[in-house]
């Protein structure tokens, strides 16, 4: 049952091939028998998932249940469960208990879905390769001794180890789409307001945005038409009701101009990589789409951009953890400066620590205009770029990472190295885009995405090409070694 996707269970769970506690407790016995190996959950809630997997059989037995009724996923440990530890990954919130759900939990617990515990991420998300997390890094199904990307590295792993159909998860340049990359998944970030950021802990506000990760673009347009909606509690929440994105997956893509960037085909690209992309730029030719080439001459600026940019909303968004509200707090502090500065240097971790220090700095007297205002400037030169190419093309297609995924402890001792992981993800952040990748082949034995970044609003026909894609590839089937 573990193979299943969620649109499998979903059917499954209708025709009463299997109940949702037969498939819950499977998952459940796999999770504990596994996971050892892979690392990908901080907290599993067995009993809790069993008692809602109960319930979701009573609503499908009485014929009132929604689609993902009874359907497990589960939550990265960056949205706030109510009665359930929510440590984003930091010893900072290692015992942090929060008293109600995230929008996100709240919508799939209304549609039924089992929660079967929460995944593991880097430390407040900052990181590249799941490596930063106060629990241990995670790691890459596909091969042991290498990352699985990050920071939503511990939700990719646990789809692409069959421990789970699907997982919540959240890209604020790249953590989405860079770790589905490197464990060939599909991974999708929607249009920045798309998918409420209440009760998900913030790391950069005008960045954040949440998205599934799954085996299938059907499977992430499921749980994307419960994910999205507006939400009054979130200012950012875009005023657009819910949709069914799984409704146009099977349209015709004949004439669909496809824009390919000149610039995410040079210095920096692994050939490998380069080659399984231009083959799955063939496959869309064939099935009727055309390719025209764009540029995105601004692109080359978006990592420093983005290092100003994300750094500095960070230091503020993180200046509440300071050991009186919540959270860690230091043994035997001699005063209160002692400790806010004990809290705050034993809690949070190397990288959380070198951000708020980069953003800090942006931010302070005789440098905010120099840094920060000057890379907001950029990040408005990087957005008309998209713009004026989408003026040409429908969906923007290349690679998703530049490398396959590298070994653990390969790039901790250079950070840079680590930021230009997502030298082709951080852009569609800065200019609030949706994007996605899907696997598209393999390069030096380890899994290859391919990304689509669509035009603002536009999942649905992003969902909808990336779908076509895999009705006529199978690249999105293939098991990793481990998960077997």
């Amino acid at each position: 049952m573990h193979q299943l996707t969620i649109a499998e269970i979903a059917r499954g769970l209708r025709d009463k091939q299997f109940s949702s506690v037969e498939i819950t407790s499977h998952l459940l016995e796999r999770i504990q028998q596994l996971d050892g190996h892979y690392n990908s959950f901080i907290s599993v809630t067995g009993e809790q998932a069993l008692t809602d997997a109960a319930a979701a059989d009573a609503r499908l037995a009485a014929g009132d249940a929604p689609a993902l009724c009874g359907v497990p996923i589960a939550h990265k440990d960056i949205f706030c469960t109510s009665g359930v530890r929510t440590s984003c990954g930091s010893k900072m919130l290692d015992n942090f208990v929060p008293p109600y759900d995230a929008a996100v939990v709240e919508n799939f617990n209304r549609a039924g879905a089992v929660s079967l515990g929460k995944t593991n991420m880097d430390e407040f998300a900052m990181g590249s390769s799941n490596e930063s997390s106060f629990y241990g890094p995670v790691k890459n199904p596909w091969d042991l001794e290498r990352v699985p990307g990050g920071s939503s590295g511990g939700s990719a792993a646990a789809v692409a180890a069959q421990l789970v159909p699907g997982t919540t998860a959240t890209d604020t340049g790249g953590s989405i789409r860079q770790p589905a990359a490197l464990t060939g998944t599909t991974g999708l970030k929607p249009t920045y307001g798309r998918v409420s950021r209440w009760g998900m802990i913030a790391f950069a506000s005008s960045l954040d945005q949440g998205g599934p990760i799954a085996r299938t673009a059907e499977d992430a347009a499921l749980m994307l038409s419960v994910m999205a909606g507006p939400d009054t509690r979130d200012s950012t929440c875009l005023e657009r009701p819910q949709r069914d994105y799984s409704a146009s997956l099977n349209d015709s893509i004949q004439g669909l101009k496809i824009g390919v960037p000149k610039e995410y085909f040079g210095e920096g690209l692994d050939s490998e990589i380069g080659a399984r992309v231009q083959e799955a730029l063939q496959a869309y030719e064939k099935l009727g789409a055309e390719l025209v080439e764009v540029s995105l001459p601004h692109s080359k600026l978006a990592v420093p951009a983005y290092y100003v940019i994300a750094p500095a909303e960070a230091s503020a968004n993180l200046s509440r953890f300071d050991g009186v509200r919540y959270g860690y707090r230091c043994e035997n502090p001699a005063d209160l400066r002692d400790l806010y500065m004990r809290s705050r240097g034993e809690g949070f971790g190397e990288e959380v620590k070198r951000r708020i220090l980069v953003g800090s700095y942006a931010l302070s007297a005789g440098y905010y205009d120099a840094y920060y205002n000057k890379a907001q400037q950029v990040r408005r030169l990087i957005k008309q770029d998209f713009v004026d190419a989408f003026q040409k093309v429908d969906v923007i297609m290349g690679p998703t990472a530049p490398n396959p995924a590298f070994k653990l402890g390969e790039k901790n001792a250079d950070p840079v190295a680590m930021y230009l992981e997502d030298i082709y993800t951080i852009a569609t952040n800065l200019a609030g885009l949706p994007g996605m990748s899907l696997p598209c082949g393999f390069a030096h034995g380890l899994p290859v995405g391919l990304q689509i970044t669509g035009n603002y609003l536009d999942e649905a026909r992003m969902l909808n090409v990336a779908h076509q894609f895999q009705q006529a590839s199978d690249w999105h089937t293939k098991t990793a070694p481990a998960a077997e």
